[in-house]
């Protein structure tokens, strides 16, 4: 039989793959719309590339927060 924090040990682990693999699709998505966007006008890419490092910064500060909340878990 499975004992608790062993339990609490797979959850963590889980819940801790999910938010990196979340982020992950996440900051693609970003890219590819960016680079799309950049294509279509190429004019505004500074604008665009800001949006897009901002936008990808509080993605990955979720995913580190998602990370470190499943760490705490234990």
């Amino acid at each position: 039989m499975l004992d608790l924090s062993v339990l609490g040990a797979i959850g963590a682990a889980l819940g801790a793959g999910l938010a990196v693999i979340g982020a992950g699709f996440g900051i693609g998505k970003i890219g590819q719309s960016a680079m799309e966007a950049i294509g279509r006008q190429p004019e505004a890419s500074d604008k665009i590339r800001t949006n897009m490092i901002i936008i990808a910064a509080l993605v990955e500060g979720v995913a580190l927060f998602a990370v470190v909340v499943c760490f705490l878990a234990l």
